[in-house]
């Protein structure tokens, strides 16, 4: 499928089929992730998979606080995306430039995830409202592991994607010839 098609097929999938997802095609995803550019090569991501069934029910909770999210309990599947320490180039030119290239970089690698699971067939829905509190605790991983991004990944239970509603081009693009 070419890069355009993925990109118009690709959207945040809110409701999932109970069918679970072969790991395989999470470890395609992830290759993806894995081979995105970041700043000096530094790579400031870790991925964490959640796939056992038990785990997941426990993992939605975290991410439905206050009314949010409700349909991550349909979800077969969540990819928990720390951050990790940046390469010593990496964090420099961030203090000296006051851009965050860690979480640029994390924003990279989840595009090229999300677009290679829709090339798989699979629907995702990236999250960024959790508590992060519980979930580190309950997938424990370490404090000064700060978790950025959640994606739910699963089949989509819907059966074509909705069309995309997006500002005009002309709005958001500017070429200076």
């Amino acid at each position: 499928m070419e890069l355009t098609q993925l990109v118009h097929l690709r959207e945040s999938c809110r409701h999932y089929l109970p069918r679970p997802v072969e790991r395989e095609k999470l470890e395609a995803c992830l290759e993806c992730a894995h081979l995105a550019p970041s700043a000096c090569n530094s790579q400031p991501w870790h991925f964490t998979v959640v796939t056992n069934p038990e785990l997941v029910k426990k993992v939605a909770p975290c991410l439905q606080e206050m009314g949010m999210n409700g349909f991550a309990s349909q979800a077969p599947a969540f990819i928990i995306i720390n951050e990790e320490k940046a390469a010593l180039a990496a964090t420099v030119a961030s203090k000296m430039k006051s851009q965050d290239y860690a979480q640029m970089d994390i924003g990279i690698a989840t595009a090229h995830l999300v677009l290679a699971a829709a090339q798989q067939g699979l629907g995702t829905c990236i999250l960024g409202w959790f508590n992060e509190k519980k979930l580190r605790q309950l997938l424990e991983m370490p404090e000064e592991k700060r978790i950025r991004l959640v994606i739910a990944v699963g089949y989509s239970a819907d059966e074509a994607p909705r069309p995309k509603k997006r500002k005009p081009s002309q709005e958001i693009i500017d070429f200076r010839d």
